[in-house]
């Protein structure tokens, strides 16, 4: 691996923004930020960093346009999205708020927008880029893979439809293990569901071309579609075959509302913020902003951000969700694998996605810094990737805000409601998972095996859950 660049203020493990949370205090006084910009040692600056996201978003949730803009200035002088680990961060969190405080201004934040383009062989690198730099995608697709491999045992025709078809690399390796099987391959048919028809080409290319060369029978059957308007008819399921079902990282846009009355009148967010106390920096001396960020103080009753509660009654109620589900289990797949950010950014105000997502983000970043040198991929994918899911996160509402991640537990809870039982992920998989981790040489990737499913975390923190469901009859 290529030397890591640092400058005077880069991220160090002292402060990395996961410490920060966890050890400073919250009360530095510091004052206003001008005087001293330049003295401020990489701890502090992140302390104070957060303390000014905090207040702002405050402001901005508040509709105090005046202060929110203050704060943003005083931002402005400490955020980069080059420098250590909080500032860039705190870069792409400020753009978000600002990014909200302008949608207040349709024709504005229309203007400022026009010219902007999203090339789809971008959007392609970025998560070609996430792919590489990261495991996470590497250890669900080891996961899923396995599951396939065992509920598929002894089945001559196997159907796959993958709801995020993007990564080839996930089904070439499927192919070289059914290849092997001591019965024989099966016969295999790949539906790929995917927006973007060059994707599904290329994604037909390799895979046909990698079944020859093992000569496996093997069909791809693409499918160019969004997921909120799937035609389930062009999957076409046939009786007879024995189907799995693998979605990555899909299904939380799915609980984007689909009812535009649930909008709120002003997109400054909510008057009302359910009770929550909102960190104002002059008020609180003696917490460390650790205990604030572990007690997301909603309705009167603390709560840590990992485990917040859910009922049935709490979970997230979408049409579109309901009747994905039923569709799913009308095909009676016999084993669907899902990949989903195991985190909690679905929360009602503006505070409580701020905080969460401070978490999950800080240590998505924290684990570039530790792990990947300082190169342009490395920005082009911190940007393209992250800060606009941050944005989405923060500066949209509605059917608009599709990044509505949530944790293990409302999906378990989800799927049992849907009519699926879950499938416990077996042994051999996770200790192919483990391999798979060890190999990245840094032992803060850590995969938890949780009821069956397996959470794969960055230190403590759980960034992404696999778990595996079958038809309950």
């Amino acid at each position: 691996m290529a030397p890591m660049l640092q400058d005077e203020g880069s991220s160090s493990v002292t402060s990395s923004p996961l410490q920060l949370f966890s050890m400073m205090s919250l009360s530095p006084n510091l004052g206003s930020p001008y005087p001293f910009v330049r003295e401020l040692k990489s701890e502090e600056r992140g302390l104070y960093l957060i303390h000014l996201l905090l207040t702002c978003a405050n402001h901005v949730a508040a509709g105090s346009l005046e202060n929110a803009n203050i704060a943003l200035e005083q931002i402005s002088q400490l955020a980069s999205p080059d420098g250590d680990t909080m500032q860039r961060i705190a870069a792409y969190f400020t753009e978000a708020l600002a990014d909200r405080i302008l949608k207040a201004w349709p024709g504005l934040h229309k203007a400022l927008n026009s010219t902007k383009l999203t090339l789809v062989s971008e959007e392609i690198l970025v998560q070609k880029l996430f792919f590489e730099l990261f495991p996470f995608m590497k250890v669900a697709f080891v996961l899923t893979n396995q599951a396939i491999v065992e509920a598929m045992e002894g089945e001559k025709m196997v159907h796959i439809i993958d709801l995020n078809a993007a990564e080839p690399a996930q089904w070439i390796a499927l192919i070289q293990v059914l290849s092997a099987r001591p019965e024989g391959p099966p016969h295999l048919r790949i539906t790929g569901v995917h927006q973007q028809r060059e994707v599904l080409e290329q994604m037909a290319f390799k895979l046909t071309e990698e079944a020859e060369k093992l000569d496996i029978p093997f069909q791809f059957n693409p499918v160019v579609s969004k997921l909120d308007n799937l035609d389930f008819e062009k999957l076409r399921v046939k009786t007879g075959e024995a189907l799995a079902i693998s979605s990555v990282l899909q299904l939380h846009s799915l609980l984007a509302s689909d009812d535009e009355l649930l909008r709120k009148k002003s997109p400054l967010a909510p008057k009302n913020l359910n009770g929550i106390h909102l960190p104002g920096v002059p008020q609180i001396n003696q917490s460390t902003l650790g205990e604030l960020l572990e007690k997301d103080l909603v309705n009167g009753h603390s709560r840590s951000p990992d485990s917040a509660t859910s009922s049935p009654q709490s979970l997230s109620a979408s049409a579109k969700m309901d009747g994905f589900f039923n569709a799913l289990w009308g095909l009676t797949p016999k084993l669907m694998v899902i990949t989903e950010q195991d985190s909690n950014h679905n929360g009602s105000t503006l505070m409580e996605r701020l905080l969460e997502a401070l978490y999950s983000y800080a240590a998505l970043f924290d684990c570039l810094e530790s792990t990947v040198p300082r190169t342009l991929e490395r920005l082009k994918l911190e940007k393209m990737l992250f800060g606009e899911e941050i944005k989405n996160i923060i500066a949209c509402e509605g059917a608009e805000r599709k990044e509505r991640h949530e944790k293990l537990e409302k999906w378990v809870q989800r799927l049992d409601l849907a009519g699926f039982g879950n499938l416990p992920l077996s042994y051999y998989g996770m200790l192919q998972a483990g391999r798979l981790l060890q190999g990245y040489g840094s032992d803060g990737y850590k995969i938890k095996e949780e009821n069956g499913c397996v959470v794969i975390c960055w230190q403590d923190r759980a960034l992404f859950s696999v778990s595996a469901w079958r038809c309950r009859k």
